[in-house]
């Protein structure tokens, strides 16, 4: 696990595509250097649209720029959408694409999850928001609520050097530029962050091992707000053992979800973690998206990470800690306010009586709690591709999936 944590960093919470997308927009317009970003989603909506544009505007002007999307979450980029970025001199790469089986997406696993931009080794972003209209309030009551942040400072080189590690080795001619300044001199602020990301090699607990020990060493407060919250016995019993010992541990779960069973899995853990004291409330005012939460007075994190077997056992995951008294005390705002105008805190009176069924479902939804990162191994184990489509000039080209010319490369890792 990497303990290093780097001082003198300046952070910035974006809330909502409100905040997120014109900061991102902005940032790639004024590019000098170079523009790398990885995501899950792109969807060819006004939000993808709009960053179409700036994206192929920066590479017209020179500006050296690498896109990663992730072959399931993107799979619908049509050669309309490629090509221009092509033409502009932008590398897109996709992250294991598979073709269709009867209509069927078969990639469901191991996804590439993270959402990363770092542009021209001076600015980066980190958080949870992917490039869809529906992380906007005007997309109506399924807008999702989501964090990101913005950070600026040494921090902000080991990021760019791990997302480089992620998409350059697709592509042996890659060059490097120069830094023109010393990114250390950014700030002088004593901000300290902490960039962890998971994979399925070498960290493959990494971001979930930060989260305890943080609850771990919290001795007033933790507030957890995450959108897809199944986690594994051991956070669990951090959480219980937080609040038994005088913390107020408090839980943001989704109250709308995007997906029915993700609402129904979290409440099958709420009697037990209610048992030991935890707060749990339930956002209603609309899907929550969220990875983000903050103990006592200094540690938060904001990322792309759930607290599910997906992404605690199966996905790339990229999350930043951070230490840093005025972002905990506006995120804890922020997270106040969300409990104060938008959930409604669960009581035990709300929950279903214990009896037989109850009891016998609540055996072995622990024992799949205890076990399930080791299950995590059996599904499918391919090592993925990081592939650059070609869009082809026939009508059967019709999404990335479709591309019939690539290059495969091993998954960076």
């Amino acid at each position: 696990m990497n303990a290093r944590w780097t001082t003198g960093n300046r952070f910035e919470l974006l809330e909502n595509g409100e905040a997120f997308f014109p900061a991102v927009f902005d940032a790639i317009r004024h590019a000098k250097h170079e523009v790398v970003l990885e995501t899950f989603i792109v969807f060819e909506d006004k939000v993808g649209w709009e960053l179409h544009a700036a994206l192929v505007e920066a590479g017209r002007r020179g500006v050296s720029v690498d896109v990663l999307v992730d072959g399931f979450g993107s799979s619908e980029l049509t050669p309309a959408f490629i090509g221009p970025l092509a033409g502009a001199g932008v590398r897109l790469r996709a992250f294991d694409p598979k073709p269709r089986f009867l209509g069927m997406r078969t990639n469901v696993f191991r996804r590439m999850h993270r959402k990363i931009v770092v542009v021209d080794q001076a600015v980066a972003f980190v958080g949870g928001l992917n490039y869809s209209a529906d992380h906007l309030a005007d997309f109506g009551p399924q807008a999702k609520q989501d964090y990101a942040v913005k950070v600026e400072g040494p921090i902000v080189a080991e990021i760019h050097t791990f997302a480089r590690a992620a998409i350059a080795n697709a592509d042996p001619r890659r060059h490097w530029f120069r830094r023109e300044h010393d990114p250390q001199r950014q700030t002088g602020s004593e901000a300290a962050a902490l960039f962890v990301t998971r994979d399925n090699q070498d960290h493959r607990t990494d971001i979930e091992r930060h989260y305890r020990v943080a609850i771990r060493a919290a001795r007033k407060e933790v507030t957890i707000a995450n959108a897809y919250f199944f986690p594994g016995y051991r956070l669990l019993k951090e959480m219980r053992r937080a609040a038994r010992r005088g913390v107020r541990v408090r839980l943001i779960l989704q109250g709308e979800p995007d997906m029915p069973i993700v609402k129904t899995a979290a409440a099958m853990l709420y009697d037990h973690l209610q048992r030991a004291g935890v707060q749990i409330y339930e956002y209603c005012a609309r899907p929550l998206h969220g990875k983000v939460a903050l103990t006592d007075d200094e540690w938060s994190t904001v990322g792309s990470s759930n607290l599910d077997p997906l992404s605690l056992s199966l996905n790339l995951e990229a999350n930043l800690f951070i230490r840093d008294r005025a972002f905990n005390r506006h995120l804890r705002e922020r997270l106040e306010a969300l409990i104060e105008n938008g959930c409604q805190q669960i009581s035990a009176d709300r929950l279903p009586a214990r009896n037989v069924f109850h009891l016998v479902r609540s055996f072995f939804v622990f024992h799949f709690l205890r076990r399930y990162p080791a299950w995590a191994g059996w599904l499918p184990a391919h090592v993925p591709k990081v592939v650059t489509p070609q869009v082809d000039d026939h009508p059967g080209a019709a999404s990335l999936e479709g591309m019939t010319r690539v290059t495969e490369t091993p998954e960076a890792r």
